[in-house]
């Protein structure tokens, strides 16, 4: 399927690996031309990869989320360079580090790092490449929440606020960025085998009283209990949604929180 996406550009924050990296690889195969931005240094390799594999235009950058002021330089030299901002997905997300449930098993110190990150970093990201989108009057924003963010999961309280003010956030951009034509929508992966999602099974090791599951064991049940479909999700399956919202095959998808989860979420 041709998305028509040849020739456009996409900024990818936070994707020097996992879901990142994988919606990446996505926008470059559909023919955009990418810029990936990380605090991890691992993002130039996973640029020179990427560009090893496909005849794309990529470029990448080291920036932290918390510094605005880097992300609007960048921002700047990403448009010099393509001379055009399309599409910008913000994958950034961290935990606590720690296994709620209840949540006084964390300290009201374990919250200030995961909200500035996650919520703090998304409006860093909006306010530094929306305003090219503006301009444009073209483009979408995609910002990576969590089926955590609807569902209250306990399992860390910090990052399950988070993710739902940052379907807040998406929400209240879509609204003010629709008379300018740029779209925003928040993406919700389900169950993935990311370095995040083994964090908290470690966090849960650490501080469970009960028989201690190895990773894998722990992740399956929770998947054979949890997910209809039974099976873990890839960062392919989120890439390919990614990238499908941002094409013109979603020009009427705006505002919208959806679940690549195995149908984990459902609303009734």
């Amino acid at each position: 399927m041709d998305l028509q996406l040849s020739g456009q550009s996409a900024v990818i924050v936070g994707g020097a690996r996992g879901i990142g990296k994988a919606i990446a690889a996505e926008f470059a195969g559909a023919g955009a031309n990418v810029a990936v931005l990380d605090r991890d240094p691992q993002v130039h390799h996973s640029a020179r990869q990427l560009a090893a594999a496909t005849t794309a235009n990529i470029t990448s950058f080291v920036c932290d989320v918390l510094h605005y002021g880097d992300l609007v330089e960048n921002a700047r030299i990403i448009k010099a360079a393509f001379n055009r901002i399309d599409h910008v997905v913000f994958t950034v997300g961290i935990g606590s580090g720690k296994f709620g449930f209840p949540f006084w098993n964390l300290e009201p110190a374990d919250w200030p790092r995961v909200l500035e990150v996650n919520i703090l970093g998304a409006v860093h990201t909006l306010h530094a490449f929306t305003p090219f989108q503006r301009e444009a009057r073209h483009g979408s924003v995609l910002l990576l929440a969590s089926v955590a963010g609807q569902i209250g999961s306990q399992t860390d309280p910090p990052y399950s606020a988070s993710k739902a003010a940052l379907i807040n956030f998406s929400q209240c951009a879509a609204k003010d960025l629709a008379p300018f034509h740029v779209r925003v929508n928040t993406l919700c992966p389900g169950m993935v085998k990311t370095e995040l999602n083994r964090a908290v099974w470690e966090a849960w090791a650490k501080q469970s009283n009960e028989k201690h599951q190895n990773y894998e064991e722990w992740a399956e049940d929770k998947i054979r209990r949890v997910v209809p479909l039974g099976r873990w999700q890839e960062p392919e399956d989120i890439a390919a949604m990614a990238v499908f919202l941002a094409s013109e095959r979603g020009k009427n998808i705006t505002g919208q929180t959806i679940n690549v989860d195995g149908g984990f979420v459902m609303h009734w």
